[in-house]
């Protein structure tokens, strides 16, 4: 059964923008490109920093500690299928914003 994280609307980034959510003892980095939203963990699956921090080029987000750059959209690491940081789908229901959380058990 997937969780629905609602973001405070304070907290929708612009387009442009991005933002820093905490569930359940999990960083979630959350980004507004051109008006669609994406979110993933803000964990770097290399070695753990931060990507919320990162450059953001289009929907692209590269890793402050060693410059890898990881697809928001399907989490892979750019011309790889093998490195893939964890990535959410973002619902717009009635103008409000929500992170869906999937548990790793039931993801395909």
């Amino acid at each position: 059964m997937s969780v629905r994280l609602q973001v405070p609307v304070d907290k929708v980034p612009v387009p442009g923008g991005r933002a820093l959510f905490e569930q359940d003892g999990k960083s979630l980095a959350l980004f507004n490109v051109a008006g669609q939203f994406y979110a993933i963990d803000d964990s770097c699956p290399h070695q753990g920093a931060s990507l919320c921090g990162g450059k953001l080029e289009g929907k692209v987000i590269q890793c402050c500690a060693h410059g890898l750059r990881f697809d928001l959209a399907s989490g892979y690491l750019l011309n790889s299928t093998q490195l893939k940081v964890a990535n959410y789908p973002v619902e717009l229901i009635d103008g409000q914003v929500f992170i869906v959380i999937v548990p790793e058990e039931s993801a395909p």
